[in-house]
């Protein structure tokens, strides 16, 4: 199904910068779907956060957000509830809650994690006290529309699916940070490395490379629209892998030569 397409967005994007790559993808989805992002998110009917889960001071302050999304969402309920039973609504109630015209406020408000927090506790966030109603890992944007048109029916969706061969290669980013003279482009995700005291692992799966082509038409893409710098991404870039003009992945370091591109 397809969600409403009248409705606002807004994406809060915390940790590396993988994530505010991934930030990027998620706004191309959602835009094709027919959302519409906001910068003000006490207009927005669907409120997301991109979240990291590298230290727990990271996932304390998604906690501390979510915790100000619910806030929004009960301020909402209060607001719309008064007004439906012909009373005037106590605006003190409302203050931080509701757009400075109260007549903006949306009737609906759906919180959504996304990211590496979403995929380590999963479930989890669904059944805390913060009114989560949308739980994404960080392999399943793509179904980021299917999943919001379940919550318009009242109900909590959740996909944390890892993949092994997912790389929104052919999802163009919708780049709203930074300087447009400079940009990063994702080559790879995941990571094979087992490091005891890292969870990149198991929040963003194994390791598995974007076609060189993909990367190819991206950076042009880039050029031809005036950005000067452009930084490859990727858990371990060193690893990149993918052998040219095949759908599989080098299995060694040396077998990479033979497939090489110059992108120059």
């Amino acid at each position: 199904g397809s969600p409403k397409t009248n409705r606002l967005y807004h994406i809060e994007t915390m940790g590396c910068q993988m994530n505010v790559s991934d930030s990027e993808i998620v706004h191309s989805v959602l835009q094709k779907a027919g959302l519409q992002p906001t910068s003000d998110i006490k207009k927005a009917n669907v409120i997301l956060v991109n979240t990291c889960s590298i230290r727990d001071n990271a996932e304390r302050k998604v906690w501390e957000r979510l915790g100000f999304y619910n806030s929004l969402k009960r301020k909402r309920s209060y607001y719309h509830q008064a007004v439906s039973h012909g009373r005037t609504p106590d605006l003190r109630r409302c203050e931080h809650g509701i757009p400075d015209d109260p007549h903006e406020t949306p009737t609906d408000t759906t919180i959504g994690v996304l990211g590496c927090m979403a995929e380590r506790l999963k479930a989890k966030l669904l059944e805390s006290e913060k009114g989560v109603d949308l739980v994404v890992g960080p392999d399943a944007y793509r179904d980021l529309p299917n999943l919001l048109t379940v919550t318009e029916g009242g109900q909590q969706a959740v996909n944390v699916q890892l993949s092994v061969d997912e790389t929104y290669a052919d999802i163009a980013p919708v780049r709203t940070e930074g300087d447009a003279m400079s940009a990063f482009v994702s080559i790879t995700r995941g990571c094979n490395n087992m490091c005891s005291y890292c969870i990149v692992p198991y929040t963003r799966g194994r390791e598995r490379s974007r076609e060189a082509a993909t990367i190819v038409d991206e950076v042009k893409r880039l050029r031809d629209e005036g950005c000067k710098e452009v930084t490859l991404l990727g858990q371990n870039v060193n690893s990149y892998n993918y052998l040219i003009g095949e759908k599989r992945y080098a299995e060694t370091r040396s077998a990479k030569t033979n497939g090489s591109m110059n992108i120059s």
